[in-house]
């Protein structure tokens, strides 16, 4: 009998997205590809009537016309991200210098939006396996650019002003640059078919940043064991860490990249948002910047708890 063509169940629709081989599936014998799109069929070959079935995978043939245009999708992509965190930070600097908001809310308005929105902006990029380094491109640019100014080598006082506390340039080579290189990490290493590196820049950008502002505004009552932090603080990185990460996971479930339980996957979110908030609260930012100890305690959580 010929090789038939069946629609991907959403099990082997997740293995066909997680690898760069073939994936088998011995209870729905399949062979699957990622290579063409995100939503490659399996091939199912049956050999004879009554006999065992007997696999033949397809190897997928790309052209260097298909090559040449996922090059093309993902170069453009990447100057469109570029543009936009560019453009992002021009525009908090051009309303910190109107007066129109303070600086330090400037800079965590950065701090939050920046690396969202580089995580909303990954499925722009193509289905090709080296699509996440195109996306891991910008924030490397970023890092080499803090870098530079870090080391006074070509120091840019608009950019230091913008994403330091004090104004000092030697500022951009602690926090700021631990910041990008997390960005760096989710996508080279879990990228958009992998909820560990989605929840771990939802703790850091969102959760981690909205627990400073409203720490500042609201947070008289300070932890016992840490007087930097404020109780405030704590409870909202829990709260806004916890909601944008489901709010990624759903949003990435919803095209097609992540095949999620609901039932267990407010749990799990629950208790990384809870380890990150702890490992934030505990008085050794002096040690570890938040932006090393958030993501990393983010990362191990969520891999423990989803297991990829």
């Amino acid at each position: 009998m010929a090789a038939a063509t069946f629609p991907v169940s959403p099990v082997n629709h997740q293995l066909c997205r997680r690898s760069n081989r073939f994936w088998y599936n011995a209870l729905t014998p399949r062979f699957c590809s990622p290579v063409f799109s995100t939503t490659s069929p399996c091939l199912i070959g049956v050999k004879g009537i009554g006999s065992s079935s007997q696999l033949r995978p397809r190897h997928p043939l790309i052209s260097s016309a298909a090559s040449t245009d996922y090059l093309l999708h993902d170069v453009g992509a990447t100057v469109a991200v570029l543009g936009g965190a560019y453009a992002l930070v021009l525009l908090f600097e051009s309303l910190t210098k109107r007066d129109v908001i303070p600086q330090r809310l400037s800079r965590k308005l950065v701090h939050i939006l920046s690396g969202l929105l580089f995580v909303l902006s990954w499925p722009i990029f193509s289905a090709s396996t080296e699509a996440r380094y195109f996306a891991a491109f910008v924030p490397l640019v970023n890092g080499l650019r803090l870098v530079v100014n870090g080391l006074s080598v070509s120091p840019n006082s608009t950019l230091i002003q913008s994403v330091t506390r004090e104004g000092r340039p030697e500022e951009l080579l602690k926090g700021p640059l631990f910041y990008v290189l997390a960005l760096l990490v989710a996508a080279v290493f879990f990228w958009r078919d992998s909820p560990t590196g989605m929840i771990s820049l939802a703790m850091m950008c969102g959760g981690d940043g909205i627990a400073d502002i409203m720490g500042r505004k609201y947070g008289s009552y300070k932890i016992p064991y840490n007087p930097r932090k404020s109780l405030a603080g704590s409870i909202s990185m829990f709260i806004f860490g916890f909601f944008i990460s489901i709010g990624l996971l759903y949003y990435y479930s919803s095209l097609g990249y992540l095949h999620m339980n609901w039932e267990t996957t407010f749990t799990r979110v629950a208790i990384v948002s809870l380890v990150a908030t702890l490992v934030e609260s505990l008085p050794i930012t002096d040690q570890i910047d938040d932006n090393v100890s958030v993501p990393l305690a983010s990362i191990l959580a969520a891999y423990l708890s989803f297991g990829y």
